[in-house]
């Protein structure tokens, strides 16, 4: 794939910078753009504007090695993504970041990282490596490493933990910008987490939380992920503070990556009856300058990452330039798959039913209440279901069995209970699992249970769904959270086994999504680690039954 020598684009030109929409024809020569010409009036009705881009991803959240992350996004229009590697860093280390970033350059698109902030995020769980002062130094000294990423220990940063203003202080020392991750956080708290250095939050649900945060000096990203969805909560921040919007989707599955990305976001805000120059500059050019990212503007001099689109209200990508290269035409990919590596951290051995049994030790057991689109939890009791003296599913009540599992070493399964996955039949898993990445699964019996996380363990790694006699399985070699293999095979396998929890039950639109923020412990309310049940607010261990 080469650098286009030189290319005349004529159309309606879309200037976040200047504001303006006005007919003319760009002038692209060896991947810079060499002029952009004023027309009295434009040869085609196709709209030409820079690129779009993510503003906070987690891109081993798609299960997709960047590389082929990239294939599926250019074809909605992202030339770039603001990339937090926090996943691969639990798992592996200062080495899986240093991974994302050599397989990104593999291929014409724009990725920028940053240095995990927090790992592993908290004591309470068993994570696969830590990032310390040092290794975040070394990170951030590389150019290819934008900012420090989100500070999820909120209260060390209000609280002026020395650690966590340690690692702030480094950000500070190579003038790199710090990501924000303080859900509900309002008020004087909000006040000390900003004036900390904080500048940018994806994790607001509230319009009221997302104003007094900007009142502080915070940008804000609104996000529209695979599970966690604030768009519509949001998106009239564009109405009186378009200057402090970004948009992103944070976490996004690859059956959702093929239907759109960030081109969605835009359609819905200029549908929403907001000016689509303003909904543009939030898109490109408000992460541009917030982050510094060396992604062209449509002026002269820049590098040639734009996009064509039919019009700005269907939004449809016509053509993807990135550095002058055209990777995407028309719904398809022009970007050649690349090899790749495997690295991986994977030494749980098999578990039996007996590992998960639970004796009643109470009256009233607590429930984990798991919500449709969102990361936050609630806590429930319920009497427990008891079968030969051990605590079982209830899935007439919704009550059913989850589990985590140390997948970095041997260790006894820690077993709770949660209400809102409404399956019916069978059980699903995955070694995708906040922050630290442990096994996670929830099912109706024991047997199933114990069947799907020994299928994840089989596989060192992956997404599995098991009903009776049927079982799919998608394999995830690369540190258990992505595959090397074809995007398009991927979020199809993936469609297939997401389909299935549907079929068991699974009223949740994301059942995996929502699965692998069961062990997420920074976010509010109860959660289950490798470790045991966890209280958020209290921020400690809490007992099973009440």
């Amino acid at each position: 794939m080469k650098t286009t020598a030189s290319l005349f684009l004529s159309g309606n030109i879309v200037d976040p910078v200047a504001g303006k929409i006005f007919p003319g024809t760009v002038h692209i020569e060896d991947g810079i753009i060499r002029s952009v010409k004023q027309e009295r009036s434009a040869s085609t009705d196709q709209f030409i504007m820079p690129g779009l881009i993510d503003a906070h991803i987690h891109i081993e959240s798609s299960m997709l090695v960047p590389s082929e992350f990239a294939r599926l996004a250019a074809v909605h229009g992202t030339v770039a993504t603001v990339s937090d590697p926090h996943e691969i860093g639990n798992v592996l280390g200062i080495e899986g970041v240093k991974y994302m970033i050599a397989n990104g350059k593999k291929v014409p698109f724009k990725f920028y990282f940053g240095a995990p902030s927090c790992v592993p995020a908290t004591p309470f769980e068993t994570a696969g490596a830590e990032l310390g002062i040092s290794e975040l130094d070394e990170l951030l000294r590389m150019d290819e490493v934008k900012y420090l990423s989100e500070m999820m220990n909120f209260p060390g940063a209000i609280n002026r933990d020395p650690f966590v203003m340690d690692k702030l202080d480094v950000a500070k020392k190579y003038n790199k910008p710090v990501d924000g991750h303080a859900p509900g956080v309002k008020g004087e708290n909000a006040r000390k987490y900003i004036e900390a250095g904080i500048t940018t939050d994806h994790e607001c649900f509230t319009m009221e939380e997302a104003l007094e945060k900007i009142k502080y000096g915070m940008k804000i990203q609104i996000r529209e992920g695979s599970a966690a969805k604030n768009f519509d909560a949001l998106v009239d921040l564009l109405k009186d503070h378009p200057d402090h919007v970004l948009f992103c989707s944070d976490d996004k599955h690859p059956d959702d990556l093929v239907e759109g990305h960030i081109n969605q976001l835009v359609v819905r805000a200029i549908k929403k009856g907001y000016d689509p120059v303003k909904v543009l500059r939030s898109a490109i050019l408000n992460p541009i300058r917030h982050y510094g990212l060396d992604v062209g503007i449509l002026q002269q001099g820049d590098p040639a990452d734009l996009i064509v689109v039919d019009s700005l209200d269907n939004f449809n990508v016509l053509a993807t330039y990135v550095n002058g290269i055209k990777v995407a035409e028309n719904g398809t990919s022009l970007i050649d798959a690349v090899e790749e590596a495997k690295p991986n951290k994977f030494h749980a051995q098999r578990i039996s039913e007996s590992a998960i049994r639970v004796s009643p030790a109470g009256s009233r057991l607590k429930v984990i209440k798991a919500f449709d689109g969102q990361l936050i939890t609630a806590t429930e009791e319920t009497s427990p279901e008891t079968l030969n003296g051990n605590v079982v599913s209830k899935p007439e009540n919704d009550v059913l069995k989850l589990v985590v599992v140390n997948r970095y070493r041997q260790s006894e399964p820690a077993v709770a209970f949660i209400r809102g996955f409404g399956l019916q039949s069978g059980a699903i898993a995955s070694s995708v699992a906040h922050d630290s990445h442990n096994i996670v699964a929830v099912g109706v019996s024991d047997e199933e249970i114990v069947r799907a996380v020994n299928l994840v363990i089989r596989e060192r790694g992956g997404v599995v769904a098991v009903n009776g006699q049927n079982e799919r399985v998608l394999p995830l070699p690369v540190a258990g959270l992505m595959s090397v293999d074809n995007a398009y095979r991927v979020a199809e396998s993936y469609h297939q086994i997401d389909a299935m929890a549907h079929e068991m039950g699974s009223k949740l639109r994301a059942p995996f999504m929502t699965l692998s923020f069961m062990a997420l412990l920074v976010i509010t309310e109860l959660k289950l680690s490798d470790k045991g049940l966890f209280d958020g607010k209290s921020f400690r261990f809490t007992e099973l039954f009440a």
